[in-house]
């Protein structure tokens, strides 16, 4: 009887282990010393060591920090949780300097029965950095948004609202002139926003299509200049083309290479006060290369390395003096990976910059 007794124990506790270690998350079981007495291959992993001894204490391998880079004694947040507990805040460091965030569940079990039964505790432990990640960006997405929103929304009221009393009052056709173009301006920085917005949202999930077709490079290009030499001769600037003889058609999206195009421009037009801005475009065996060059306001060597992020603004106060959402130059970037191109910024405070585009011929796609 002990004999088969026994042989039904270590069957049990053998399914116990092989349903243990099947798990993802990594699981940890205690006594009530808060000592090691089951732990799986994904504990181990999570924890980055290859082995724990029975009847280790938990704080000797489970060190995790809080939100102030403080150091968290493990053993005694175990010993005073009551109820099962999930804290999703802790991180873990690892010898090389790196951490991860953590999800900790403390369960507190009972491991036998009876009044006077003992408390032990389950340990689940998951590597949430992803999900974290996503969700500062999500945070930080909405709370933008809501600002950059709330900006123009707030300035168009004020103008109409304006616009409304002056007509009640004086009629003065200037006042009101002004006002109601003042709430236009707004109204069309929301439309941008949108738009980005829209094409920034359709990129993220990869639901963009790329339409290849033969591109003429000086048709598109003088098109460029129809379009923008109202808004350059508005601040007294003057808008250059520079194209190289016996250009062959691009094969590329002829939508995206000329949003990215639009988007390069537009933004030389915004932070260049004097002198001009030079649309060109060359070829090589590999490539046709676009560069958009500006004797604008410049950017720093610092904003360089962030003016592709999404929602980046230089805190120069020359870029503040004009309306952006931070997210033409990320969408761009997106829009440039779909083509296979490559971008580079050439720039310098005070001395203009010059975004240059390298688009490769692309093949269409074969049909099956």
């Amino acid at each position: 009887m002990d004999f088969e007794l026994n042989k039904d124990l270590i069957n049990h506790q053998n399914t116990l282990n092989s349903l243990i270690n099947s798990m993802n998350d990594g699981v940890i079981a205690l006594n009530d010393n808060t000592e090691i007495t089951i732990y799986n291959a994904a504990a181990l992993n999570i924890l980055d060591i290859n082995n724990v001894k029975i009847k280790s204490k938990i704080d000797q391998v489970l060190k995790p920090i809080d939100k102030n880079n403080q150091e968290v004694k493990i053993s005694e947040l175990i010993l005073k949780t009551k109820f099962p507990d999930i804290n999703r805040d802790f991180r873990i460091k690892y010898n090389d300097g790196s951490t991860i965030n953590l999800y900790l569940s403390i369960s507190p079990v009972k491991l036998d029965y009876g009044k006077k039964s003992t408390i032990g505790y389950v340990l689940l432990l998951r590597d949430i950095t992803r999900e974290k990640s996503l969700e500062d960006e999500r945070d930080e997405f909405i709370s933008v948004v809501s600002h950059e929103l709330r900006t123009p929304i707030a300035i168009s009221e004020g103008s109409i609202s304006n616009a409304e009393f002056v007509v009640d009052k004086t009629g003065d056709l200037k006042t009101i002139r002004q006002s109601l173009k003042e709430a236009h301006s707004q109204i069309l920085y929301l439309a941008d926003l949108i738009n980005d917005l829209s094409t920034l949202s359709r990129a993220e999930r990869g639901v963009l299509e790329v339409n290849i077709e033969d591109i003429d490079i000086n048709d598109l290009v003088k098109e460029l200049k129809d379009s923008y030499q109202a808004d350059v001769e508005k601040k007294g600037l003057e808008l250059k083309l520079e194209l190289k003889k016996n250009l062959q058609p691009l094969r590329s999206s002829r939508l995206y290479v000329k949003e990215i195009l639009q988007n390069f421009i537009t933004n030389s037009i915004k932070y260049t006060d004097h002198g001009f801005i030079k649309i060109s475009a060359e070829q090589d065996e590999d490539y046709t290369i676009f560069k958009v060059k500006d004797t604008g306001i410049g950017i720093s060597k610092t904003d360089q390395e962030k003016v592709f992020d999404k929602f980046f603004r230089s805190e120069d106060f020359r870029t503040r003096k004009s309306n952006g959402t931070g997210l033409g130059l990320y969408v761009t970037m997106k829009l440039t990976k779909l083509i296979k191109a490559k971008i580079q910024l050439d720039s310098a405070l005070n001395k203009g910059s010059t975004f240059i585009i390298s688009i490769p011929n692309l093949e269409p796609p074969k049909i099956p």
